[in-house]
């Protein structure tokens, strides 16, 4: 449904995830719009994890309250460094469908990327979390040109930004804390080096528009510390060949009943 928004801010939708589960308050022409990429990097934490996930460039809010819908003993920090994209989090949280998460979901006005005392200072300690998951601007300048500022953040890789968020998610995650990551096929090797000597355990599940379609999506998670070899997952495969639905491995994963890793 399409809802009036305050005086000078973007129009914007209710939209609903889970089924119901929980509702996400978004723009409706500018910034980004959550879908499958949000529920597919929040499929990636177990549904029995317990304890604190930091959601890196939340957006409105979509990966973050998909995992704490799925995830009784989840508590989720929604951390957005653009206020626009911020205010939509947190209106999020304040929509009346979503009460019955709000209590274990916060907004952290936060840049990722700073260092050491400034992170700190900004809201993200070190050893806080139990799980970082992102699901950063990965495409390159020329792939999506938009007049859309807000569009343009939420979409386009700055230099630097995989080494600069996972060294982020080193630092705020517990030992043995968990990071999950979902981008394009071709950061893969810019994401593993970045990786390298923070995480290891690494697995990855590509994902695949149809079975005999090229990739178009990696989902990447690690463990900090641990030093497990590379492993690659089956895929999961979207749509059937002869239909635009969605199979039923990635709708149980779109509406949070299944995860990624089968944990």
């Amino acid at each position: 449904m399409t809802a009036a928004a305050p005086a000078g801010a973007p129009r914007h939708t209710v939209d609903a995830f889970h089924r119901g589960r929980f509702w996400l308050v978004q723009p409706a022409d500018a910034g980004h719009r959550a879908g499958m990429d949000a529920m597919t990097l929040a499929a990636a934490i177990p549904t029995d994890f317990a304890g604190l996930v930091a959601d890196f460039g939340a957006g409105a809010g979509a990966a973050g309250l998909a995992v704490v819908s799925r995830c009784e003993g989840a508590r989720a920090t929604l951390v957005e460094r653009s206020p626009e994209m911020a205010t939509f989090a947190e209106a999020s949280l304040a929509h009346p469908a979503n009460q019955h998460l709000s209590d274990r979901v916060t907004v952290l006005r936060a840049d990722v990327t700073l260092t050491g005392r400034a992170r700190s200072a900004a809201g993200l300690p070190d050893k806080q979390f139990g799980f970082v998951i992102m699901n950063p601007p990965f495409n390159a300048g020329e792939d999506r040109a938009t007049p859309d500022a807000l569009r343009r953040e939420a979409h386009v890789m700055e230099d630097g930004l995989f080494e600069a968020w996972v060294r982020s998610a080193a630092a705020v995650v517990k030992p043995r804390g968990g990071i999950a990551i979902i981008a394009r096929p071709e950061s893969l090797a810019v994401i593993l080096d970045a990786l390298a000597g923070r995480f290891g355990n690494t697995e990855i599940v590509p994902v695949h528009p149809r079975a005999d379609q090229a990739a178009i999506r990696i989902v990447v998670r690690g463990l900090l510390g641990a030093r497990g070899k590379l492993a690659l997952r089956p895929p999961l495969v979207l749509h059937d060949a002869s239909t635009k639905g969605l199979l039923p491995l990635a709708d149980a994963i779109a509406n949070g009943t299944a995860t990624l890793f089968g944990d």
